[in-house]
């Protein structure tokens, strides 16, 4: 009697310490990281169990290093479990190598080999890739998923293929591929963003998108005339904002509540993107890495929603300023004295969202002059609910939203 009531009284507290577990784990959250690397991409995701996924590793040198590291550090992650690549450009790939000597990485995922006559990747980059990653290297294919606990990750492109098999709850014809015509990209220098490989992810009711740069076509064909991966909550805007993506059967198909653009201050951030998302139905906010110098007072966001804003002098120089001439003569003014930081940022460590003043001025540019690296750079951060609830912090001014499930 008495061993089958210590037997009893074991389960029972093997039962409750479950419950227990199980209620602590439910009230995490899933974390998000955009990190700053001036028009490049990087995003830290990191599970409620404190599993990671690092997309992407910006551009080289210590400015984008820095950066992700102190994200790495803010959230705690010993390790990067899952190293994603998008694709091969260097933008996406140019801090790998370092990075891996800063903290170990378990895997690594990409979408294999790369596209035929691209001009845009190191010519270094792939041997090194193929020697880091030796052993631990997987291709992804579409419907292909990554094993994190608790997250359900299926790729959705890769290698300039698009899945073909709807995801739970999508396989509904698109309304918003009427009137979307292909272009023609065969010029284009640069085919592996392509290839990108893009992924969804679920945390209970909780949805995002992250394709990388996936061009124009390779979004209609996981699009149109079917879409395939259904409707999102956060959508990570394509290749920086640039208007060779972002196709409106893609973000309206998608209907996202909010987007977030990864864009620099002239890299991305295209004026006829602005005009998708903002007739994207159901689209509540828009937040950027960057006040875009490409579209002026006419389509960035509020200020509260921008993680990285010039100076008062600088924003009005490039809004004054001529056009500039050929090979971008007559661009910005230098950057003046620095970005405002919010109150206390001076005593504020990197761990929270305040890297080290690292890089060169104007890193991040295209088409012209620009505004110097910002330091300090501030991240986005994203912090989802199992409910599909998820909040959106700007650490520049500790502006921060709520949206709750839909």
């Amino acid at each position: 009697m008495r061993r089958t009531a210590a037997v009893a009284l074991l389960s029972g507290l093997v039962v409750f310490a479950g419950l227990v577990t199980a209620q602590t784990n439910a009230g995490k959250t899933l974390d998000i990281y955009y990190i700053d690397t001036e028009g490049g991409q990087s995003t830290l995701f990191v599970s409620p169990t404190g599993e990671s996924l690092l997309v992407d590793t910006g551009n080289p040198g210590p400015r984008d290093l820095e950066r992700i590291v102190a994200a790495i550090g803010a959230a705690g992650v010993k390790q990067i479990d899952h190293m994603w690549t998008t694709h091969y450009h260097v933008d996406h790939v140019g801090a790998m190598e370092e990075l891996s000597k800063r903290i170990p990485i378990r895997h690594f995922y990409d979408h294999g080999p790369l596209a035929p006559n691209d001009r845009a990747t190191p010519a270094t980059f792939l041997a090194m890739y193929e020697a880091l990653s030796k052993d631990r290297r997987t291709t992804v294919k579409p419907g292909d998923k990554v094993a994190m606990a608790g997250l359900d990750i299926i790729t959705v492109s890769s290698n300039a293929v698009g899945i073909k098999t709807s995801l739970p709850g999508a396989g509904k014809p698109n309304p918003a591929c009427a009137g979307v015509e292909r272009k023609d990209e065969s010029a284009y220098f640069d085919p592996d963003n392509g290839s990108s490989a893009g992924f969804a992810m679920t945390f209970g009711k909780f949805r995002t998108v992250d394709l990388g740069d996936l061009t124009w076509n390779g979004e209609l064909d996981i699009m149109c005339p079917v879409n395939r991966i259904g409707k999102i909550d956060l959508f990570l805007v394509s290749h920086h904002g640039i208007d060779r993506s972002n196709s409106p059967a893609l973000v309206h198909g998608l209907e996202p509540r909010v987007a977030i653009m990864s864009n620099g201050t002239r890299k991305g951030g295209a004026a006829d993107t602005f005009k998708v998302l903002e007739t994207s139905p159901g689209l509540e906010d828009l937040w950027q890495l960057h006040w875009s110098y490409n579209v002026g007072v006419e389509h960035n966001a509020p200020g509260v929603f921008i993680a990285n804003i010039d100076d008062n002098a600088t924003i009005a120089g490039v809004l004054t300023a001529p056009p500039p001439g050929p090979r971008g003569a007559g661009g910005p003014p230098a950057r003046g004295a620095g970005a405002p930081a919010a109150p206390g940022a001076a005593a504020t460590p990197p761990a929270v969202g305040t890297p080290p003043a690292v890089g060169t001025p104007g890193a991040g540019r295209q088409g012209g002059g620009g505004a110097a690296a910002h330091a300090p750079a501030y991240w986005l951060k994203v912090s989802a609910e199992r409910d599909g609830s998820f909040t959106v912090t700007n650490p520049r001014n500790g502006f921060s939203k709520t949206y709750p499930p839909r």
